[in-house]
């Protein structure tokens, strides 16, 4: 019901908006400049956002089904069902969703946002398995995607990657602001939902949490002894070269365990357009209405709104100048992307405002496309509380990143 709305209200307050705009403001282009933008944000859902997904899709399901022939899955589900036994008591124990949820996770804490996104659907798919009511998100699903939408990473390589394009001369500065912002916001989503869904917080979770924290910390304070150079190569080599090694792995251990790869991959791959062709309706449907609503000039009064209530508090208002990412991203990645670059060209890479943005493009993730690309490749239909559990969480995200930002660059 909740995204319902929502999505009706991005048309009908994008029209409203124009409309006032001809009336007021004798915006004689505004219309159009709408009407182009429909065509256009359909034409991109398909061709720039669900057919270049196809291919990686193809790719990583035919590879999960070499692990599960494997039974690489299974082993990844018994080794990390004692912690999220706890998180998702509706579960069984070594249930390949387990596995199928650890390969997500994974992915997404090394930056690996291509293999996440495969890793994650066939999560949401395996999960949907053991949805009594095919349309109804259960408590597992909602908790998976608000964990999947705090964007927990260790590695944030696409960011750097943006920054060292635009000519930063310190682009690894986010490196640990980033990381921190993401733990801080997928703590808060565990605690958040956990409490929503009344989990046991028993010894074993919560040693399982601390311990995430120390090995986070840990890291963290390996990689700050690091130089900035040393810190770039890294986040380079690292994670695209764990990726490849995982490649080989699972198709060395399929060979090892008497599989045939090439088969089980073909196998699997041919689910990939299966999957892509379900999800085509929802990336549409979410995808125009975002950008209709923000043609329309309704993010900039939404700015304009809170920068004018943050004024009148007397805080320090230097972050201002970052809101639009922060804003843009539970809507819309690209959209979110494109103000950090604008920051980047506008205020400079290496500001204050531009390290900011830099953090915000990476402590959270696109709420909205992750509901309307998960939820629509099982055909749920009715999200629940996953909504506004990934918007609050995205709003937690963004404190957390506006208070790193401060303590480490200012």
């Amino acid at each position: 019901m909740a995204l319902n709305i929502i999505w009706m209200a991005f048309f009908v307050i994008g029209f409203v908006i124009a409309l006032c705009k001809l009336i007021f403001l004798g915006d004689t282009s505004i219309f159009k400049l709408l009407a182009d933008g429909i065509f256009d944000s359909a034409k991109v859902s398909v061709m720039e956002v669900a057919l270049p997904l196809a291919g990686t899709m193809v790719f990583f399901l035919g590879l999960m089904n070499i692990a599960e022939k494997a039974g690489a899955i299974q082993k990844l589900a018994k080794w990390m069902n004692p912690f999220l036994s706890r998180l998702f008591p509706e579960v069984p124990a070594n249930h390949p969703a387990m596995g199928h949820m650890v390969m997500n996770f994974s992915a997404n804490l090394l930056g690996l946002d291509n293999a996440a996104t495969p890793f994650g659907l066939k999560a949401m798919e395996s999960l949907q398995s053991l949805n009594p009511d095919k349309e109804k998100a259960t408590n597992a699903q909602i908790m998976f995607l608000v964990l999947h939408t705090s964007g927990l990473t260790i590695i944030p390589l696409t960011i750097i990657s943006y920054r060292l394009a635009a000519g930063s001369h310190n682009a690894a500065a986010i490196f640990i602001p980033c990381v921190l912002a993401t733990l801080g916001t997928t703590l808060a989503s565990i605690l958040m939902v956990g409490f929503y869904q009344k989990l046991k917080w028993d010894k074993v979770l919560v040693s399982y949490l601390l311990g995430l924290i120390g090995l986070l910390a840990g890291i963290l304070l390996l990689v700050n002894t690091f130089s900035p150079d040393q810190k770039e190569i890294i986040s380079k080599v690292f994670g695209n070269g764990l990726l490849l090694l995982i490649i080989v792995v699972i198709i060395l251990g399929g060979a090892y365990k008497k599989v045939s790869v090439f088969d089980a991959f073909i196998e699997g791959a041919k689910n990939g357009f299966d999957v892509v062709i379900k999800i085509i309706p929802y990336l549409v449907a979410m995808l125009v209405a975002i950008r209709v609503f923000r043609d329309s000039g309704a993010m900039g009064y939404i700015i304009n709104a809170i920068t004018y209530v943050i004024q009148l508090t007397g805080m320090n208002t230097e972050f201002i100048g970052a809101l639009p990412v922060a804003i843009m991203k539970p809507l819309s990645g690209s959209g979110a992307r494109g103000m950090m670059l604008d920051i980047f060209q506008s205020q400079g890479v290496d500001s204050f405002v531009g390290k900011l943005a830099s953090i915000f493009q990476g402590s959270a993730d696109t709420t909205f496309y992750i509901i309307a690309l998960y939820f629509g490749s099982v055909g749920i239909k009715k999200v629940r509380y996953a909504l506004w559990a990934g918007i609050f969480a995205d709003m937690i995200g963004v404190v957390i990143a506006i208070l790193i930002g401060y303590v480490f660059f200012k």
